[in-house]
């Protein structure tokens, strides 16, 4: 285990900055996701801690040495990459152990580490087997044991699971949030997917074109986002975003209670509700009142999309399966504890 410190870390291809003066400190046997949208820099983050892409400026540390200059296989760190890049022509044993045959090291202790890697991962009746033989899974699993038995004082994991079916995916994210624990080891994780982030992260840095946006537990995210990006992105189903305008015809005309707690508020730009906190009501008891424009049915829970007069949409997410028809009338309740506001800048308002 080891802690990685990031000090204004920089990246440039030719006069175009990529990543934009990056502070993060990541503490010993932590397990911390990298969460963004495609192309904001969380992989490039991850390579450049790797060694894999040089920086462009900064300071970069693990374990409490600089590593700017060290080489990769140096630097103490084992990756395992969305591709399972495992040699077809070798067994899941020799796969495993080709890295440590590499080193030179002894015979016995190659043997010692690829059997316990493989207790740990459950692939110790796969050891003959080559890699056609396997599932999509069973290869992840053999790309991790690869990683494992080198020891390393840090993982790294650049979207290992992107090329799972749903199921396959679900699984094996159980199986590394057990792994980190029976290692206890740091690991750096890049995801897009917020499931995987909200489920596996002792903390999630939110990237956005380069920069970070916010860093926190999965609930402190959820809970207090510190603008609309981040609000927007975390957790499964997107937030409604209301814009306020309390001149004629804007959405908060017909919903005296926002309007009251809007007008209480300087500077609020963004009313923010999460659609599992908007809740069905009674018309003399509702909030804000649309017409049921789309019901997407999952068994478990529907999300049902609310026009809302304005052109917006408001989706709120109901148990079970709801008796609904579509282009009816839908009154809505929103506690005010849960709402989000936010100001002209997308700026959370305490």
């Amino acid at each position: 285990m080891a802690e990685v410190s990031l000090r204004g870390i920089r990246k440039s291809y030719g006069n175009l900055e990529v990543v934009h003066g990056v502070d993060l400190d990541i503490a010993s046997g932590e397990f911390v996701v990298f969460v963004g949208p495609s192309g904001c820099g969380k992989s490039t983050l991850l390579r450049m801690i790797a060694g894999l892409e040089p920086i462009s400026g900064g300071e970069i540390s693990i374990g409490g040495r600089v590593v700017n200059d060290v080489p990769s296989p140096q630097r103490g760190i084992a990756m395992v990459f969305q591709s399972y890049a495992l040699y077809p022509h070798m067994s899941v044993y020799d796969n495993m152990a080709f890295g440590l045959k590499l080193a030179k090291t002894p015979k016995e202790e190659v043997d010692t580490r690829v059997r316990e890697a493989a207790r740990i991962l459950q692939i110790e009746d796969y050891l003959d087997r080559m890699p056609k033989a396997l599932s999509g899974g069973q290869r992840q699993r053999v790309a991790i044991g690869r990683a494992i038995v080198r020891n390393p004082q840090v993982f790294l994991f650049d979207e290992p699971l992107s090329n799972l079916d749903a199921s396959l995916r679900a699984q094996t994210r159980i199986e590394i949030a057990k792994l980190h624990e029976t290692l206890d080891a740091t690991m750096i994780y890049v995801t897009h997917d917020q499931v995987e982030a909200m489920t596996l992260a002792d903390r999630i840095v939110v990237l956005n074109a380069g920069r970070i946006e916010q860093v926190g537990t999965p609930l402190e995210l959820y809970r207090n986002p510190v603008n609309t990006f981040v609000a927007g992105f975390i957790a499964n189903q997107r937030m409604n975003f209301l814009d306020v305008t309390l001149d004629a015809n804007r959405m908060l005309t017909n919903s005296p209670k926002l309007r009251q707690l809007i007008e209480g508020r300087a500077g609020v730009r963004t009313i923010g509700i999460r659609p599992e906190h908007v809740t069905l009501a009674s018309p003399e008891r509702a909030d804000l009142t649309g017409t049921l424009a789309v019901i997407e049915q999952f068994g478990e829970y529907a999300l049902a999309y609310v026009e809302i007069g304005t052109g917006d949409l408001m989706t709120i997410k109901l148990d079970g399966a709801p008796d609904l028809q579509l282009h009816q009338p839908i009154h809505m309740a929103i506690p005010s504890e849960a709402l989000h506001l936010f100001d002209e800048a997308g700026r959370a308002l305490r």
